[in-house]
């Protein structure tokens, strides 16, 4: 029996009918799946890895709003919003807390992270001055500074800043975390980042979620493909 459990048990909809069934985001597969059966999260590190428009980023985005944090980052203390564009989906979703877990958390999603760079420097202290450094690097440092010790990490394609040797730079960060006692839930696109050892691997698309294997996964299919036969692919685009 598990005695220690993790910062977020599950997430789940108290209410399934509160969002309309013909209309976004209830019109995506996954969302309607969390929103129908809940989503038990792994007290490691779980990775949602799907293309563009599957509903990835609005379920994670979904997850941190339900554990208090801001849809457009930063820690659980710090809320700030620019222009309000997440889903409802937010509004109705419920995170189970595990029983005596710290409430700490962060989430880093990158197409907002330079607004909350200005909102963190605006807060004043001796704290990094994230937009005097590149991007790629200003992501690891902000993943070296908030994502520390027990508490749920949410991260939105965090590999859209990095380089691949960033990319492997943030997968040890990762594993730091979990090590530390950190829960990490992450939207991603990329192959490299879901070959994490020990992760697990939600696969997002038409059919909803659904576990898989990084072998298994469309993603890694099509990446495969490509390096092997590149012009495969680019044939279509100069025909």
């Amino acid at each position: 029996m598990r005695l220690q459990q993790p910062p977020v048990v599950r997430l789940d909809v108290d209410d399934p009918t509160a969002l309309p069934r013909d209309q976004w985001p209830m019109t995506v597969p996954a969302v309607a799946q969390v929103v129908r059966d809940g989503l038990v999260l792994s007290p490691g590190i779980t990775f949602l890895v799907g293309e563009n428009g599957s509903g990835k980023s609005t379920v994670v985005e979904a997850a941190a709003a339900a554990y208090g944090l801001s849809p457009e980052g930063g820690t659980i203390n710090g809320v700030h919003s620019t222009r309000a564009t997440e889903s409802p989906l937010g509004e109705i979703i419920r995170a189970q807390r595990g029983v005596g877990t710290r409430r700490w958390g962060f989430f880093l999603r990158a197409e907002t992270m330079h607004s909350w760079y200005t909102f963190a420097e605006g807060l004043g202290g001796p704290g990094p001055r994230y937009h005097e450094v590149s991007h790629g690097e200003s992501f690891l440092e902000v993943v070296r500074e908030h994502l520390t010790g027990p508490g749920f990490y949410v991260l939105d394609e965090p590999e859209a800043a990095l380089s691949f040797q960033g990319t492997l730079a943030l997968m040890s960060a990762l594993l730091d975390v979990v090590a530390a006692g950190g829960q990490v839930l992450c939207a991603t696109h990329s192959p490299v980042l879901a070959a994490l050892p020990g992760a697990r691997l939600l696969e997002v698309g038409a059919w909803g979620l659904r576990e898989a294997t990084w072998d298994e996964l469309d993603l890694v299919w099509h990446w495969r493909s490509f390096m092997n036969e590149p012009e495969r692919y680019l044939r279509h685009l100069v025909d």
